[in-house]
């Protein structure tokens, strides 16, 4: 596992290196098995891995890796660009199971995070995050987003926005009888969510609400 790590950590982190250490792989195997095959193979995977490799390395450590946590010692803007926004670099420190604390670095095109998704969200500078690694080689981590503070946190705003919707209509018109059962069931949807669960605070206000909202006095007004 450690080995595959550090070659997955490579293919993620050096994307150029990679492609040529790929390409030139496939050129030798196919002058020694005399077929272009290699060759040909060899370049697909070259040129996935330039898009691909940091998701691929998120897949295999968050499936095979230890839980650990981390936190963001350093940030700097470069001057390159991704999708018109800068590219930043991350410093970064890896405290493991076994308590070591291990620095490590990576940048907004080679961090890998988990789930994969279409956005690249870093935690912020200085807050503790969830990261899995594979001992032996704990530089090479993945960003556990959902489980930490961080992507928890945006979850929630994510979740919340159904709801606020649905109150935004119900002041609109607090007598019209269908935004009040659609601004109870988004109250409903939001607080059964699990991904919810650590919004207390919010829970307990929804939950007030929805008893405001569903009796009979309430009902009866609208």
């Amino acid at each position: 596992m450690k080995i595959l790590s550090m070659l997955f950590y490579f293919f993620a982190h050096h994307g150029a290196w990679s492609f040529f250490v790929l390409l030139i792989t496939g050129i030798v195997l196919s002058f020694w098995r005399s077929s272009i095959f290699y060759v040909i193979l060899s370049f697909i995977l070259a040129l996935a891995n330039v898009f691909t490799g940091q998701f691929v390395n998120a897949a295999f450590l968050a499936h095979y890796g230890v839980r650990g946590s981390a936190v963001v010692t350093l940030e700097q803007e470069t001057s390159s660009t991704l999708n018109d926004s800068p590219i930043w670099d991350y410093d970064a420190v890896v405290h493991t199971a076994d308590g070591k604390d291990v620095v490590t670095d990576f940048s907004t095109t080679t961090a890998s995070i988990y789930p994969i998704r279409n956005e690249i969200i870093i935690p912020p500078r200085g807050e503790r995050f969830v990261v899995k690694y594979i001992p032996g080689f704990e530089r090479n981590i993945v960003i556990m987003r959902d489980e930490s503070p961080y992507g928890i946190k945006r979850k929630i705003a994510e979740n919340r926005a159904p709801l606020q919707k649905a109150q935004g209509e119900y002041n609109s018109n607090m007598k019209n009888e269908s935004f009040r059962k659609a601004y109870v069931q988004a109250l409903k949807d939001y607080i059964e969510n699990p991904e919810n669960a650590s919004d207390s605070l919010n829970i307990k206000a929804y939950k007030s609400i929805i008893q405001d909202l569903t009796s009979p006095s309430s009902v009866n007004q609208q």
